[in-house]
């Protein structure tokens, strides 16, 4: 599969590193290739891998094809994997590699810190990299940004699978730890795709639908999708429980 698009994390998402006392080397519970994809947490010796990963997999992605410039378009996206990666993904979120970086997720979650902060130390190269594109990124953010949740969320920032992997169940793998994570803190679960051969395989891990919609100038449609937390799922605490 090829990855949802790289975003800003969700208004009220906030996010330093939190150890996750679950993390460690998984495997999938279903039978299949799942099952036998072998996902962990990744370091930073995973960086050249996963990067790697993610360029080839975004390579005719709808998303950044409308937002990053197609000169030298190659460089410009592995570069911006790259940022979004080690100075959001491993920095102040979550990263998972299933089979040592054939497939990556990366999350911001809601113990995320500063994520506003971040984003904004990080404008000026995200910029410098979307090049004549620029208009069409902050236009394409501005338009998604009234569909993002406002309460914690677990926002997917991005997901790709190696191409010659792709279909083998390696996907559902690395994306799982992140779910189950939002699960047990009782909060939601956000993405956003701009191929719509992914909304089916999201909804099939339970994301619905909240937003479908054009991006401007002429850009791809583009979908919102938000996995509630299950009715079982631990509330997450706020400023009113406190006394």
């Amino acid at each position: 599969m090829t990855g949802n698009h790289n975003g800003s994390p969700a208004p009220g998402t906030t996010t330093t590193p939190k150890a996750d006392p679950t993390a460690g080397t998984a495997t999938a519970p279903e039978a299949g290739p799942e099952a036998r994809a072998v996902v962990r947490p990744a370091t930073a010796e995973d960086v050249p891998r996963a990067v790697r990963t993610l360029t080839q997999a975004f390579a005719n992605y709808p998303w950044t094809r409308h937002t990053v410039d197609a000169a030298d378009h190659a460089h410009r996206m592995e570069r911006f994997q790259e940022i979004f990666l080690t100075r959001v993904g491993l920095a102040h979120g979550r990263v998972w590699v299933a089979d040592d970086g054939d497939a990556v997720a990366v999350w911001t979650t809601p113990e995320t810190v500063n994520a506003e902060a971040v984003f904004a130390e990080l404008a000026p190269e995200f910029a410098a990299l979307a090049g004549d594109r620029l208009t069409a990124y902050e236009e394409a953010e501005a338009a998604l940004l009234p569909h993002r949740p406002t309460e914690p969320a677990w926002f997917l920032g991005t997901i790709g699978v190696t191409p010659d992997r792709q279909g083998s169940g390696l996907g559902r793998a690395v994306i799982r730890p992140g779910i189950a994570a939002a699960e047990r803190a009782g909060v939601p679960a956000y993405l956003e795709t701009s191929d719509e051969g992914n909304v089916r395989f999201y909804e099939r891990l339970g994301f619905q639908i909240t937003a479908t919609l054009h991006l401007p100038g002429n850009g791809p449609r583009t979908w919102s999708m938000l996995r509630p937390p299950s009715p079982t799922a631990p509330r997450p605490i706020t400023m009113s429980d406190h006394p």
